[in-house]
């Protein structure tokens, strides 16, 4: 039984793992400015410098971790390099997200539930009083 624990409990870990990575990595401002840059399509790093007026060795360098952490791919045409997004990490962050939505919606839920059951007590109690 502890295997089929540990088997459970070790994808569970480096999912999570994953995520903080993912956080720690969109956490800095300057890589979300580039991500919000990239929006817009493929860009070079020059374009990116040019819209965000940062070094160009800061951009690169922030393009470096975003694309070891997967949020953006590179494409070589000659001497030049062309960035994107890539959708996966943000689909990934996307459904995590939405595991909690789900969880404040069902709570919310439970809770206005309790309220209009509170609130229909309390109006019949008046009707009584009258």
């Amino acid at each position: 039984m502890e295997n089929i624990s540990g088997l459970l409990y070790t994808p569970l870990y480096i999912c999570i793992v994953a995520h903080m990575d993912a956080f720690q990595t969109l956490a800095d401002q300057t890589r979300r400015q580039i991500v919000e840059t990239l929006r817009a399509g493929e860009q070079q790093v020059n374009d990116i410098v040019n819209v965000l007026d940062i070094h160009q060795s800061g951009v690169s360098r922030h393009l470096r971790l975003l694309l070891e952490a997967g949020f953006v791919r590179v494409r070589p045409e000659g001497q030049h390099r062309f960035y994107s997004l890539r959708p996966e990490p943000f689909r990934e962050l996307e459904a995590w997200v939405a595991s909690y939505q789900q969880l404040w919606d069902a709570r919310l839920t439970r809770f206005g539930e309790a309220l209009e059951r509170r609130q229909s007590t309390k109006g019949r109690g008046r009707k009584h009083d009258e």
